[in-house]
């Protein structure tokens, strides 16, 4: 059996690691630099679809953590000695999008769970929304701290995921995973008819959504503007969310018994995942993509994410766990192709260990390289553009990431 020694990790991704790591020391600019001046940064900011939320893990695997875990204990911590998080289950790790190199600073303000408005969870977790919120002790809206950070920093892209919280996505997973497991093939339970549910996809709902998301887009211009930036002298980019899940008949895994969710970590009756691709993605992205054509922000590019993990997404049948691809680490060759760039889902039963409930069915490690991928094509140089990113040829580009193109 191979060990999973670091130097493998090191030269699958080495390029990747010193892209980020260059990027973290030198994130911080000179207090001279400012609007226009200094090395270009790029900013995102929003919820955990961006904030790098499941980043530690590099597939899926039911043998051990040890065996995926690219990234390590410290894969979240962003405070400047790299020992904890600045604000506690944002989970800002290290794999996030944000990373592109190609000249730029990266600041990550995201912050998994968030919504377009700030609250505090049910946990007593802060979650910085979208606004200038700031509670005169420390914590502040993503809007505010933005504006902050693009003050002293040469801004040239702000990149923003929100609005799946509004949702209420996670409860609607919970719901479907709640339904599968509690219900039998003869007389299911789906979740997408459950009140619950279906109460986030009212037309009145939605529009009240779109609204938010608007509003909150027109805050980062207002940061923007604030710090002494002039319309248009930035871009926008404003991401929709990928299909985690293929439609069920490409879910690998029976629809009887529990393996669909005991192995597989995908919870969902076919109907329910069928629904969730038919309906419930297309609504919220429908949303976003509104409420940035309402917004009208000069300079906004839209990033289409939503095929972007097509044959790689959780329990499809075209991937599979490590063991499955008869593979023992992440860093085996032809990982990246071989497995999902989902994180499973994990309920109260089956977490444990390193696990958080909260990663999943996020990109993981392959996941948030994928993206970053994606971003930097659309930062392109410094002349932004927006496009539908999807999957390119198997391997990796120069960076240790999955090749993706942007069309």
């Amino acid at each position: 059996m191979r060990a999973p020694a670091p130097a493998l990790a090191a030269l699958l991704v080495s390029a990747t690691l010193l892209a980020a790591g260059l990027a973290m020391t030198g994130a911080e600019p000179a207090v001279a630099d400012g609007p226009g001046v200094g090395t270009p940064a790029v900013v995102t900011v929003g919820d955990s679809y961006i904030s790098g939320e499941a980043g530690r893990w590099a597939g899926n695997t039911n043998t051990g953590e040890q065996y995926h875990d690219a990234g390590g204990a410290d894969t979240y911590f962003d405070n400047p000695s790299r020992t904890a998080e600045l604000i506690p289950r944002c989970h800002r790790s290290e794999s996030a999008e944000v990373v592109i190199a190609s000249g730029t600073l990266a600041k990550n303000l995201a912050c998994s769970g968030a919504k377009t408005a700030t609250f505090t969870d049910s946990d007593g977790n802060f979650k910085p929304g979208l606004d200038f919120y700031d509670s005169g002790t420390g914590n502040v809206g993503q809007a505010k701290a933005l504006q902050a950070y693009a003050a002293t920093s040469n801004v040239r892209m702000v990149v923003v995921s929100i609005g799946g919280n509004d949702f209420n996505f996670g409860s609607i997973v919970q719901s479907c995973v709640s339904d599968f497991l509690g219900s039998p093939t003869w007389y299911k339970n789906y979740c997408n008819d459950d009140s619950s549910v279906t109460a986030n996809f009212t037309s009145s709902n939605v529009t009240a959504k779109t609204t938010a998301i608007k509003n909150a887009l027109l805050n980062v211009r207002q940061a923007m503007r604030n710090a002494g930036y002039a319309d248009g002298s930035w871009s926008l980019v404003v991401q929709t969310y990928e299909s985690p899940l293929p439609n069920g008949t490409a879910i690998r895994y029976s629809e009887s018994g529990y393996t669909r969710q005991n192995t597989g970590g995908c919870g969902f009756w076919n109907a329910d995942a069928n629904w969730a691709n038919a309906t419930a993605l297309p609504t919220i992205n429908s949303a976003v993509r509104n409420a940035a054509s309402q917004a009208a922000i000069a300079g906004t590019q839209v990033l289409d994410l939503s095929s972007a993990f097509n044959g790689r997404r959780l329990c499809e049948n075209t991937v599979g766990l490590l063991e499955e691809k008869g593979l023992t680490y992440w860093t085996d060759a032809g990982a990246s192709d071989a497995t999902e760039w989902i994180d499973q889902i994990r309920t109260v039963s089956t977490w444990s260990g390193n696990y958080y409930v909260q990663e999943s069915l996020h990109p993981n490690y392959w996941g948030q390289l994928a993206l970053r991928n994606c971003l930097r094509q659309a930062w392109n140089g410094g002349t932004v553009r927006g496009g539908t990113c999807t999957r390119g040829a198997n391997g990796h580009n120069a960076y240790g990431e999955p090749n993706m193109t942007l069309g």
